[in-house]
C-alpha cells in the first residue's frame, strides 16, 4: 500500500511538532489524501500485521448503533476499552480516573448512535432508541437503492449538541457514498489521524463498509477516498514508523473479502465477511495514546 507509506514518510520528513491532549507531542502536517481503488484488493495493510476481526466487529458494533463496550468485549475486541461515557466519568489522566474509565461499560452517544439516531435524546447504553432522531445509514441505502445518483447521501458523526456525551469525538466525524455508472464509491472525512495505530483500522472499515453497502446496492466496488485533517505520529510511534518504511510495500499482495449468506447491512454480522489469502509482516508494538 504505496499511498499509506507515502503518508507515513511526508509526516516523517515534512511534519512539525505540535503538542496535544494526550500529553505526547506528535509529528503533524495539516490535510493529506488518502485514495485506493477496490478493485486492486482490499485495502488491509501487508507491511505490519492488522486484525480484520477487530475491524470488522467494530464496524457491525457501529452499524447496529450499540454504545456498550461490553458487547466488543464478548467478541474479544479491547479497542474502546480506555474510554467512557465522560458524564460518568469525566476524562483524565491520572491512574485512578482511568482504572474508572475501564470499568465503565457506556460509552455515549458515539458514532453508531450518530448513525442510527442523529438527534434523539441519549440515556445510557441500555435504552431502546427504536425509531427515535434520524436514521442516517438506513436513508443512505434508501436513497442508493431508488435515487442512486443523488449527491445527498451523506452520514454525519459529529453532533455538537451531543460531543459531551462522547467518550470520544468522533476521529472520522463523516462519510458519502457517490455513485458513478455501476460503481460506488466512498468518501470518508477525518478530523484527527492517528496514523501508525488508527489510520490502517480506519482505512480498512470504510473498505469493508464499501463493500457492504456495494453488496447492498448491487453495484461494483469503485473508490475508497479519505480527507484527512490533523495528520500525526506521536513521538513514541517514530522507531515505529520507520521500521514500517523498512518493509516491502509490495513483498505481499492485497488479500480479498467475501461475505456469505448476506441479506442486508443491518442483519450482516462480522463472522460473515472472511478475509482471503491475507499476508503480511509481523507486527509493530506501539502504544495507544489515550
Amino acid at each position: 500500500m504505496e499511498e499509506y507509506h507515502r503518508i507515513v514518510r511526508d509526516i516523517l520528513e515534512k511534519g512539525e511538532w505540535k503538542a496535544n491532549r494526550t500529553g505526547t507531542r506528535a509529528l503533524t502536517i495539516a490535510g493529506m489524501k488518502f485514495e485506493h481503488d477496490m478493485a486492486k484488493g482490499y485495502p488491509l495493510l501487508t507491511t505490519k500485521k492488522v486484525p480484520f476481526r477487530l475491524i470488522a466487529s467494530e464496524l457491525e458494533f457501529f452499524i447496529r448503533g450499540i454504545t456498550d463496550k461490553k458487547w466488543l468485549q464478548e467478541r474479544n475486541n479491547r479497542i474502546w476499552d480506555e474510554w467512557c461515557n465522560p458524564g460518568k466519568v469525566p476524562y483524565g489522566h491520572d491512574p485512578e480516573t482511568q482504572k474508572r474509565m475501564l470499568e465503565e461499560p457506556d460509552l455515549g452517544a458515539i458514532y453508531g448512535f450518530q448513525w442510527r439516531h442523529f438527534g434523539a435524546a441519549y440515556k445510557d447504553q441500555h435504552a431502546d432508541y427504536s425509531h427515535q432522531g434520524v436514521d442516517q445509514l438506513r436513508e443512505v441505502v434508501k436513497k442508493l437503492k431508488e435515487h442512486p445518483n443523488d449527491r445527498r447521501m451523506l452520514v454525519s458523526a459529529w453532533n455538537p449538541m451531543s460531543l459531551h456525551e462522547m467518550a470520544l469525538p468522533p476521529c472520522h466525524y463523516g462519510f458519502q457514498v457517490v455513485v458513478i455508472g455501476d460503481k460506488l464509491n466512498v468518501l470518508w472525512n477525518q478530523r484527527s489521524v492517528d496514523t501508525m495505530l488508527g489510520l490502517p483500522f480506519n482505512i480498512a472499515s470504510y473498505g469493508l463498509l464499501l463493500h457492504l453497502l456495494a453488496l447492498e446496492s448491487g453495484m461494483k466496488e469503485g473508490k475508497l477516498v479519505g480527507f484527512l485533517g490533523d495528520v500525526h505520529i506521536y513521538e513514541n510511534h517514530r522507531d515505529g514508523a520507520r521500521e514500517l518504511l523498512g518493509r516491502e510495500c509490495r513483498a505481499y499482495p492485497l488479500p480479498r473479502i467475501r461475505t456469505s449468506n448476506f441479506s442486508s447491512i443491518f442483519d450482516w454480522k462480522y463472522p460473515d465477511t472472511e478475509l482471503l489469502g491475507y499476508q503480511s509482516y509481523p507486527s509493530i508494538k506501539m502504544d495507544i495514546a489515550v
